[in-house]
Parts: C-alpha cells; structure tokens; sequence
C-alpha cells in the first residue's frame, strides 16, 4: 500500500528542479511544494503556502500551521510539543500524560489516571485526584488537603489539624499534644502520652 501510495504521488510531480547542492524541489499538480534535502530531510508548503511540514531523517516531524502554530513530533521520545501564538505550550507523551505550559509562568499537568497537578508561579501547588480529593500545597511547606466528605485536613510545621463537616475539629501538635474540639462545644486534651489533661462539656 505505501508503494502504491508513493507511485500516485510521483505520478502527481508537475515539475521537477533538481539543484546544484543536491537539493530537489518537485510541484505537485495539487501545488504542493515538497523540497528534499541531501541529508534526507523534507520540506512540504501547501498550496496557500500558509502551512508547511517538515520531515527529518530522524523521524522527527515539524509542522507550521498558518496562525504560526508549531507542533514538533519526537519521534525517539513519541512526544509532540505544541508551541502556540500566544505562548501557550502543550508537551503530550506516548502514556498520555500531558503537560501545559502557560505564559504567565502557571503549569499544569495531567496523568494518565487523570489527577492533575498544577503549579502556580508564586510557589502553590494544587493536585486534584480523580476521586475529588484535592491538595494545595503552599510555597513554605504549609498544606490543605480538601476530601470529597467534606472533611478538611491542614497540615504546618506547628501542628496537624482535621476538620469535619459537623463542625469537630481534632489537632495534634508537633510536640504529640492532641486536641479535640467538638461540635457540641466539648473540648478535650491529651499530652504526648495520650493521658487525658483536660475533658471541658
């Protein structure tokens, strides 16, 4: 089939200039121009000469779209790079994790499980998981993690603290301290040990 496919296209050459330094350029009757290079590479500018394709000899591919979109194909790596006009570029990989990279700094990745990671400039980091649980995680080490119950965790140097839905908020200090804050107004607090301090109704 790919024989037969390369006779049709070379049945389709108008016109065929062959240069001093091995350069060939063939017309295609379509008006596509297909320049070949002595080192194997190809170029091909369509028929508005709005976009143009070229081939390597490493099986890289690159292709310019006419509003100046380049979308470059590694081929050892199977990755493609799409860089856009307005500074947008977009990495998708042969085990379909992709990864956005936006003018502004910001970068967002999403994996093949579908979590997606994004990383703000300013330091934050956010993580959103396919079951609903999402993570932001600040730029000196503080970190939320929200959970699709509604429960909330905070985590910081000083302590570990979970929130519920009901209102009852638990804390365990880094020095071992537990605390427990319930939503009936209870207050109860354990020390390092786990001994009872204080049990307030």
């Amino acid at each position: 089939i790919l024989h037969q496919e390369r006779r049709n296209s070379e049945e389709q050459v108008q016109e065929k200039i062959e240069y001093r330094d091995e350069k060939v350029e063939e017309v295609l009757t379509d008006g596509r121009r297909i320049l070949t290079f002595r080192n194997g590479t190809k170029k091909e500018i369509s028929v508005d000469k709005r976009t143009t394709t070229i081939s390597f000899s490493n099986g890289d591919v690159k292709k310019i779209m006419p509003d100046q979109t380049v979308i470059y194909y590694y081929a050892d790596a199977q990755t493609t790079h799409t860089a856009y006009p307005d500074g947008l570029e977009v990495l998708q990989f042969p085990n379909n994790q992709i990864e956005k990279h936006y003018p502004d700094g910001t970068q967002e990745i999403v994996f093949p499980d579908h979590t997606v990671k994004r990383l703000y400039s300013d330091g934050l980091k956010e993580t959103f998981f396919p079951d609903g649980t999402v993570v932001k995680a600040e730029k000196n080490g503080d970190k939320i993690v929200m959970f699709r119950n509604g429960q909330k965790e905070i985590h910081t140097a000083q302590f570990k603290r979970r929130e519920y839905p009901d209102g009852t908020v638990k804390t365990v200090y880094c020095n071992g301290r537990r605390e427990t804050k319930y939503s009936t107004g209870r207050v109860q607090i354990k020390d390092e040990e786990g001994n009872l301090i204080l049990d307030k109704k």
